[in-house]
């Protein structure tokens, strides 16, 4: 004869109760950790990040005001990158008809274009103009497409390399690094802006787009840069300046 037991219904709730216990647990630390990760987020930006003045580094302003809004060239090339990383794009890299994707999606190189807008330039123009004159610098180029080779790293740093200021790629050489500077990382993977803000330690913060959650962040100091650029339009031919059309309008 075989005994069967049979299960208390105490137990059964019992053991429920566990499970929904080891439930809210989790649930609670879970809510712990993305509040600390807010938290650190915040407290890394605000408080371990300050200017330069608070560190005694010159800031350096343009000559050149191409807009004729009162702002000079590179603050105006900040404020658009900082436009862009408060407005946060989802990181989406596909090809856009019209050439510039909604203010809503982004990847790196679109960070550059926007700061160059804000300053009154055509940074799309400009560079297609100039694979238009000289093909053989572009390499990379093999179908020229004005809507998207200006979104391209590879293509941006020729372009820098003919018409920008070279830079050292050093972080420590705190004073080269000034706000709206261009800087490149790696093989030509990745670019962004430089910030007016700075760590502890005096590094430049980088104001970019790699789909990460702080777009202006210490960057410097994990990621290798390769190239760095100062875009002074009173060393540049005005045959090469194209002047970004207001009537164009980016949805």
């Amino acid at each position: 004869m075989t005994l069967r037991l049979r299960r208390h219904p105490e137990l059964k709730t019992d053991h429920s109760f566990q499970q929904n216990k080891k439930i809210f647990i989790f649930l609670l630390i879970f809510l712990f950790l993305l509040i600390l990760a807010f938290v650190f987020g915040w407290y890394h930006f605000f408080v371990h990040s300050q200017s330069m003045e608070d560190l005694g580094i010159e800031r350096i302003y343009s000559s050149c005001d191409r807009n004729q809004n009162g702002i000079d060239d590179y603050t105006d090339m900040l404020y658009g990158a900082r436009e862009d990383a408060e407005n946060h794009p989802k990181y989406d890299d596909r090809y856009w008809p019209q050439g510039y994707p909604p203010k809503e999606i982004g990847v790196c190189t679109d960070v550059v274009w926007r700061a160059f807008r804000q300053a009154g330039y055509s940074l799309r123009d400009m560079v297609d103009q100039d694979i238009e004159r000289f093909p053989e610098d572009y390499p990379n180029v093999s179908v020229r497409d004005r809507n998207i080779d200006f979104r391209r790293v590879k293509n941006l740093r020729v372009f820098f390399q003919k018409y920008a200021q070279p830079l050292p790629v050093d972080p420590d050489d705190l004073s080269s690094w000034q706000p709206g500077d261009i800087v490149i990382f790696g093989d030509d993977t990745h670019i962004g802006i430089v910030s007016d803000q700075r760590s502890r330690d005096g590094k430049a913060y980088i104001i970019h787009n790699g789909g990460q959650l702080n777009r202006e962040e210490n960057y410097l100091s994990i990621a290798e840069p390769t190239g760095h650029y100062r875009f002074n339009a009173a060393e540049v031919q005005d045959s090469v300046l194209i002047s970004w059309d207001t009537d164009v309008i980016v949805e």
